[in-house]
């Protein structure tokens, strides 16, 4: 079951944790993706990038549960 981390004394949600943890990995693997040029093979970057990062925090949550 998901418990509030505590970080300074500040309880926080999971969640708010794990969407901190997705934002770093998605800027990494799009940096990844843009240099190896995989972009201009995308119809729609930003959707892309969104479906990204939906995908890395979906298992961020279901494989480290905290």
């Amino acid at each position: 079951m998901l418990t509030e981390i505590d970080v300074g004394g500040i309880y926080m949600a999971p969640l708010a944790v794990y969407a901190a943890i997705a934002l770093g990995l998605m800027l990494a693997v799009r940096f990844g993706l843009r240099r190896l040029g995989f972009f201009n093979w995308v119809w729609h970057p930003a959707l892309f990038e969104t479906g990204l990062y939906v995908a890395i925090l979906s298992v961020l949550v279901l494989h480290f549960p905290a």
